[in-house]
């Protein structure tokens, strides 16, 4: 990695990265500029200590583009419709993103990248989120495999999803909810790498397999991109912020800490529709 002006702590080879002593609130223009460097090639990018308003995390989000309102409106904060409320207490059947996914691929356009700023954490522990990377998932397959996957694509699904993920959550698919079909590999945007962007949740089917086909090759894919060597974990405290780049990573939310309350907010940030080749212009 890029030596950086902040003090930074690495949390896993490929993925992951603590800065330091830093108050997001008053970033320079210089400043925020490292802070998007670092979280582009580190995939996500972790912060304690922090001290947000609900307009100053808007305000922070919207340094990395235009908010993504989320569908579920039952969860939108009661005056900032970018955040939602995530609460998990002793009426909980599950934790919302306690299943290895995506945020939104089932969009045509989904979201760029997730911001998540914990307010309080289980008191006995537990609550942590782990990140893996689907950018060194596929750097490690064999070049026939990267071949291959490279003329495939894939049905990503809400409905598909939240039958996925039962509770509260499940039950706000709705009729009209997006449908897409997205390359099984995907090309960031802004530095070139390639990765694999197939999830558990929202990926129902590759377009051109036979079922028997398809569900074996996404379940080796979904493996092969969980394994704990492309992972990250981070432990929150309260004031604690991760941020991810949706288009690289996919997490999972441990729901460990059941009775126990963990409150968070969170802000998706728009993106655009995922590529195999640039689209030309």
């Amino acid at each position: 990695m890029q030596q950086s002006r902040f003090n930074v702590r690495m949390s896993a080879p490929g993925i992951g990265v603590e800065v330091l002593d830093v108050d997001v609130n008053a970033l320079s223009d210089e400043d925020f500029a490292e802070v998007r460097r670092l979280w582009v090639e580190n995939i996500v990018i972790f912060f304690r200590n922090q001290k947000l308003t609900p307009a100053q995390m808007v305000a922070f989000s919207r340094r990395f583009g235009e908010p993504f309102i989320s569908y579920n409106k039952r969860i939108h904060h009661p005056e900032y419709p970018e955040i939602a409320v995530l609460l998990s207490d002793e009426n909980s059947k599950n934790a919302v993103g306690d299943m290895w996914h995506t945020d939104g691929s089932g969009d045509p356009e989904p979201p760029m990248a997730s911001m998540f700023y914990m307010h309080e954490i289980p008191p006995m522990g537990g609550g942590d989120t782990l990140f893996a990377s689907t950018q060194k998932a596929y750097d490690t397959l064999s070049e026939s495999m990267k071949v291959y996957l490279k003329s495939l694509t894939a049905i990503h699904d809400r409905v598909h999803a939240m039958r996925a993920m039962t509770g509260v959550y499940a039950q706000q698919a709705g009729d009209n909810a997006p449908v897409s079909e997205h390359p099984v590999v995907r090309t960031h945007p802004e530095t070139g790498r390639k990765g694999l962007f197939v999830n558990r949740a929202y990926t129902s089917h590759i377009v051109q397999l036979k079922k028997a086909e398809s569900d074996a090759l996404l379940h080796f894919l979904f493996d092969h991109i969980e394994q704990p060597l492309n992972q990250c974990r981070f432990k929150y405290e309260n004031g604690s912020i991760a941020l991810w780049d949706n288009r690289s990573a996919h997490h999972l939310a441990l729901f460990d800490y059941f009775p126990n309350r963990r409150l968070a907010h969170r802000i998706m940030i728009a993106g655009d529709r995922p590529f195999l080749h640039p689209p030309t212009t």
